[in-house]
């Protein structure tokens, strides 16, 4: 048995609906933020103040998307490593 505190009214609250909604939070969760923190090792990172963070999220965010749109049969480690050994691979992602 699971029990699942929500502000949703009993109405709203049905078993399959609370199952979207936990499954499509744990989509967001491994698809972004689970790479963000291994491939870019983000929990490491020492920028901490002012809008750096921020900036920080976004650029990944949009890196990671690049490399999805880009080329969907890698995996986001495997294309860094080659951008990393190839920096053009990077410049024709852009547009550079």
């Amino acid at each position: 048995m699971v029990y699942v505190i929500t502000s949703l009214s009993p109405e709203k609250a049905s078993a399959q609906r609370l199952l979207a909604l936990n499954r499509g939070h744990w989509e967001i969760e491994n698809r972004l933020h689970w790479v963000r923190d291994v491939a870019f090792a983000e929990d490491l990172s020492q920028i901490r103040t002012g809008a750096g963070p921020r900036v920080m999220a976004t650029l990944r965010n949009l890196a990671i998307s690049l490399i999805r749109l880009q080329d969907k049969a890698r995996g986001i480690t495997q294309a860094l490593r080659d951008m990393a050994a190839r920096p053009h691979l990077t410049l024709a992602m852009v547009g550079l």
